[in-house]
């Protein structure tokens, strides 16, 4: 099962090696990874995906709580959240294709950011199954490059992370 994992934590050199130390030491796979200083400039939001059971999910919560440098911990699975990711995707567009890679970026409520006489440059933002959904749609369409940001995530509500 995928899980989203939201940490505050202490915004200093090191503390994230050592989170990312303790998914590798333990064969743990991180899918994706965000992390970027809050309002607060001393701590840091790091935003993960991984999957596993919840068991393993336990686990990996457990160990990440005694870290020092996390001061809060957050499944954002467990509740109501929203997530987003962002996605650049350069396509090979040419003659009929262009049209019609043009109306699947307007379904998918993306923009076209760059243009040029043989390719699209496209920017999606949305869900992780969304920006899979776009590459599927697409098709015959050559995909060139694509870039992702990794999951960023909120819990719904009056539910916050903060100290």
């Amino acid at each position: 099962m995928r899980r989203i994992i939201s940490i505050l934590m202490e915004n200093e050199p090191g503390a994230l090696s050592r989170v990312i130390g303790l998914f590798s030491q333990r064969g743990y796979n991180i899918e994706t990874l965000s992390v970027a200083p809050t309002e607060d400039s001393t701590l840091s939001r790091l935003t993960l995906t991984t999957y596993g059971n919840d068991l393993k999910i336990e686990q990996i919560t457990k160990h990440l709580n005694k870290l020092i440098e996390v001061v809060k911990l957050v499944d954002l699975t467990e509740g109501a959240h929203i997530e987003r990711e962002l996605m650049l995707i350069k396509v090979k567009a040419t003659g009929a294709q262009r049209a019609e890679v043009k109306r699947s970026v307007d379904i998918f409520r993306g923009q076209i950011v760059d243009v040029t006489s043989t390719v699209y440059t496209i920017q999606l933002t949305g869900a992780s199954d969304k920006l899979d959904a776009f590459i599927g749609a697409i098709g015959e369409t050559q995909v060139l490059e694509v870039v992702r940001s990794g999951v960023s995530g909120i819990a719904r509500g009056e539910k916050v992370l903060s100290l």
